[in-house]
Order: structure tokens, then C-alpha cells, then sequence
């Protein structure tokens, strides 16, 4: 049976899209029973029972404790998982001009994570695999020959 999106959840998924305008043009995708927030491809964002969670990281995730703001945490396998992803401070809710602090730090800790994720996908891994050497498997070499 296909999931169905309350008006009541998409009416406050467009909520937020407004109060993070001042980014940019925000868009808001179903994800897990919830929203993802993303801007140019970069997710910074989610709404998770109604609940708006920007992203944190290392850097920043003091500043949205001393905030107030609480950690987005679910359950797996019987345990308590919490993410760095935060509820901005409560005055923000209503003000896109009180938010856009607090939706650029989100974005900027989505922009180091994905830079960091880049970067460790472009390192060479250990090892000597001919897959890793970038030279052609067999597999590839097959392929190639019978496209000619």
C-alpha cells in the first residue's frame, strides 16, 4: 500500500522551505517517513515528525547545544542512534530572517561533510589490486572487444 502525505505534513514541509529561503531554492523529497532539505544537491536538513533538524557537525554542534537545540535521535535494533542534525532555536520557527543564520551554519557543515566524504573517495586505497591501480580487468578488457 502506497504511503500517502498528510496535507498537514507537506503544509509544514513548505513551512520550512520558506523559513530556509534565504538560501536559496530549497527543495524538500520524502525520505524515510520524513523530509530531506537540500539545496543544489546538498542535503542539510530534515523534517522528522513534524519536527524541523538542521545539520551540525563537529565545528558547529556546540553552538546548537547552547542554542537549546535537541538532537535528532532514532531507534536500531534497540538502540538510541542520535545524528548531528539539530532543532534550531525556537524563534527561528517564524522569522525566515531569524532562521537564515542558522540554515547557513547547516548548509556550510553539509558542504565540509560531503568535502570530506570527496576527498576520502579520492584517495588511493592500500593495497596493490589491479582495480585499484586503475589497470583494465580482464572483465573490462572482454567487454571492450566484443564492442568493437
Amino acid at each position: 500500500m502506497a504511503s500517502t502525505i498528510s496535507a498537514a505534513a507537506r503544509a509544514y514541509a513548505d513551512h520550512c522551505l520558506e523559513l530556509l529561503q534565504g538560501l536559496g531554492p530549497c527543495a524538500a523529497r520524502r525520505m524515510f517517513g520524513g523530509w530531506g532539505i537540500h539545496l543544489d544537491g546538498v542535503t542539510f536538513g530534515l523534517i522528522v515528525a513534524d519536527r524541523l533538524y538542521l545539520k551540525a557537525d563537529a565545528q558547529t554542534e556546540a553552538r546548537w547545544r547552547e542554542a537549546g537545540g535537541e538532537p535528532f535521535v532514532y531507534q536500531s535494533q534497540g538502540k538510541a542512534i542520535r545524528v548531528l542534525y539539530y532543532t534550531p532555536p525556537d524563534a527561528t520557527l517564524e522569522s525566515p530572517l531569524l532562521m537564515l543564520p542558522w540554515a547557513r551554519l547547516a548548509l556550510e557543515a553539509a558542504l565540509r561533510a560531503r568535502a570530506t566524504r570527496s576527498t576520502r573517495a579520492a584517495k588511493p586505497a592500500s593495497g596493490g589490486s589491479a582495480g585499484v591501480s586503475g589497470k583494465r580487468s580482464s572483465g573490462s578488457a572482454r567487454k571492450r572487444s566484443t564492442t568493437r
